[in-house]
């Protein structure tokens, strides 16, 4: 079996890397000794990804019941960004484009994957560990992969040395003799099924401090996209029921804990300096599970949609004497800038190949003065369909109906101003006509399983 590949080995060639060094090691311990020393400025770089968590659903954020004092503690040290976005609503186009840096639709991840599905996330496609990897970095997953379930698709084809997590969405099920539900896999092994999801989130957090522990002296990535909040949900035996805001409450605020135990675990290796936490969310919330779905509040609607709720996530950065303490930003700026940003500060550059629609975001997070958002516009991709536009203040949405709003007043997106302003309709009309029309014409395959 084999996948479409076109571009990856140039690039491996071109960044030093040849073919033999990208295949997986057993464990970790067979390439801990490896790669060079961190030095300079070049950072760690930890990426903790939750699943399906709302913009409200972080005390910093707005939360009202739900108590996250480590996230509150890393913004207060760190960067809190007000118009940060994903590039989906939904899981796995979300997870494509942070990696890439590109809109789902470029590099042909549009919908959710399914473990029936026999297709994933190209190869020929260069990751964020990818570009890392070629400078020195060690690489690790721990975590909710979903882009792709099968061998061709993990991370070890991805650019990660190392990976320990659910290969997609927590209600998703294969059966294995009398057995259903989540596998748990370390690298390409399955190693329970089904997985115990109460304690996922405990394993992922001692599996990414021991990450962190065994590379402290080398310069390492560490993507850690959290099975919760998506439901179903679960939570450890410790802080089931210790939230006022219900089971959804205990989920989040053991992710909170999660986060306090790697930035202690940081300090108390002296590489807390050296390291870039940075913490958002893969979409905006279920709204329709009750009790068992965040909130988006003060944005409109959620999970699945393009209005605001569902695209604009919590979003928190954190590198001491690098970033300024206790600042917010209120640029826009995409999961989809962190390829290039992470590229530039591991003193590599992103791929010039192919399209990234990525931009640099260092003269934001370094908190420059008069530094503006590199996007002249970002897009809102529903699937295959362009439905939205943003342009500085002006959101532009065209579904059922025209509509536009002026986030810098209505954040909500309750008043329509269409009918009052038909030329900055006029002008976001071509925007979105003409950069779709761009996008079409560049886009990249995904993975497809073919038996030879």
């Amino acid at each position: 079996m084999s996948v479409q590949d076109y571009t990856r080995r140039d690039f491996l060639k071109v960044v030093g890397l040849g073919a033999a060094t990208v295949a997986v090691p057993s464990c970790m311990s067979s390439y801990q000794k490896s790669g060079p020393r961190a030095s300079g400025d070049r950072p760690n770089f930890i990426i903790i990804f939750t699943d399906d968590q709302g913009y409200q659903d972080v005390g910093c954020f707005g939360s009202p019941l739900i108590k996250t004092p480590n996230l509150d503690r890393i913004a207060a040290e760190g960067m809190k960004f007000m118009d940060f976005y994903v590039a989906a609503a939904v899981c796995s186009p979300s997870r494509a484009a942070l990696l890439t840096g590109c809109y789902p639709p470029r590099v042909g991840i549009t919908e959710v994957l399914f473990p029936k599905d026999d297709v994933g996330l190209n190869v020929a496609e260069i990751t964020i560990a990818d570009i890392l990897k070629a400078r020195g970095y060690v690489c690790a997953c721990v975590g909710k992969w979903h882009l792709g379930h099968l061998p061709e698709f993990l991370p070890s084809q991805q650019g990660f040395d190392y990976y320990y997590g659910i290969p997609y969405s927590n209600d998703m099920q294969i059966e294995r003799g009398d057995k259903s539900g989540p596998p748990l896999m370390k690298n390409d092994q399955i190693i329970e099924h089904p997985a115990d999801q109460a304690t996922l989130t405990q394993r992922y957090t001692k599996q990414a401090i021991k990450f962190i522990t065994e590379n402290k002296d080398r310069p390492f990535f560490l993507y850690l996209p959290h099975t919760m909040p998506h439901v179903p949900l679960h939570v450890s035996k410790k802080f089931k029921g210790k939230s006022k805001r219900g089971l959804y409450g205990d989920v989040i605020e053991e992710i909170d804990w999660s986060v306090g135990q790697i930035i202690k675990t940081l300090k108390k290796l002296g590489i807390d300096e050296k390291a870039l936490v940075l913490f958002t969310s893969d979409n905006g919330p279920w709204l329709i599970k009750g009790e068992n779905g965040g909130s988006a509040l003060p944005l409109r609607d959620g999970k699945g949609t393009t209005y605001e709720g569902g695209m604009r996530v919590p979003c928190i950065a954190r590198w001491p004497g690098k970033i300024p303490s206790g600042k917010v930003c209120y640029e826009l700026c995409a999961a989809i800038d962190l390829l290039p940003t992470f590229a530039k500060l591991a003193g590599a550059k992103a791929p010039t190949d192919r399209v990234i629609d990525g931009k640099d975001i260092w003269p934001l997070m370094s908190g420059k003065l008069a530094a503006k958002s590199p996007h002249k516009a970002f897009y809102y991709y529903k699937g295959n369909r362009l439905e939205a536009v943003r342009s500085g203040g002006w959101k532009l949405r065209r579904v059922k109906e025209t509509e536009l709003y002026n986030l810098e007043v209505d954040i909500s997106e309750k008043h329509n101003l269409a009918s009052d302003r038909p030329k900055v309709v006029e002008q976001l009309t071509d925007m979105m006509r003409d950069f779709d029309r761009q996008l079409k014409a560049s886009v990249r395959p995904a993975g497809k399983v073919t038996v030879k």
